[in-house]
């Protein structure tokens, strides 16, 4: 597996879509899909779901906003098509939602815990594939644990984002274990980081490699 130009994981037989901004072909699971509904107006379709001619865009506030604003989405459309305002920021509480639905699923499943003494238990063990913590967390408190070996980081989310996948108020540590739904955690948290690094600092987010303490 290689990683493509946005951080996104690259599997051998992926599909692959061409991005309408900068014209780069890449996999899926970097890009986000919209769609042109009945109105006229453009709509992201985080799930690939929605019916219609798909229109790619790459994964970052940038691409999502220069596509809005040179008219972009008409063009590749061929046919009358507006961006409401915010259109990335929408993309953004999709790619949230979707990640903290996916990591509450997890927990849900017993595949994921939080609390800095159960994520370390679970470190230690060996148990731990992805290690989740609060992009607004203390760094020093954070740098107490580590990434399992062979496994992941992503920072991607706030405390409270976090927490809303825990069923908290607030979540700084998080782990989950391999199996289950952590590929697509993986995958979702792969792309709203690279979201956010490309969002000109509006989000703080981060993805750390595996063999990065």
């Amino acid at each position: 597996m290689r990683v493509t130009r946005g951080g996104q994981p690259k599997k051998r037989d992926e599909p692959e879509r061409r991005c309408i901004v900068t014209g780069e072909v890449q996999p899926k699971g970097g890009l986000i899909r919209f769609v042109v509904g009945p109105d006229g107006m453009v709509v992201p379709d985080i799930l690939g779901k929605l019916p219609g001619r798909g229109i790619w865009v790459s994964a970052n506030r940038a691409a999502i906003e220069q596509a809005a604003k040179k008219g972009l989405f008409a063009r590749a459309a061929k046919a009358p098509a507006k961006a409401p305002d915010g259109l990335a920021d929408e993309v953004e509480r999709q790619l949230v939602r979707r990640l903290v639905d996916l990591v509450s699923l997890s927990r849900k499943s017993g595949a994921a815990v939080a609390g800095f003494e159960k994520v370390k238990r679970w470190l230690a063990d060996g148990r731990a594939k992805v290690l989740l913590q609060a992009s607004d967390g203390s760094e020093r408190g954070k740098g107490k644990l580590w990434t399992p070996e062979g496994g992941r980081f992503f920072g991607t989310l706030t405390s409270s984002e976090l927490g809303l996948a825990f069923g908290r108020e607030s979540v700084i540590h998080g782990a989950l274990a391999s199996g289950g739904l952590t590929t697509r955690v993986v995958e979702e948290a792969t792309r709203l980081a690279g979201f956010r690094e490309n969002d000109g600092g509006k989000s703080a987010g981060k993805v750390r490699r595996p063999d990065e303490r």
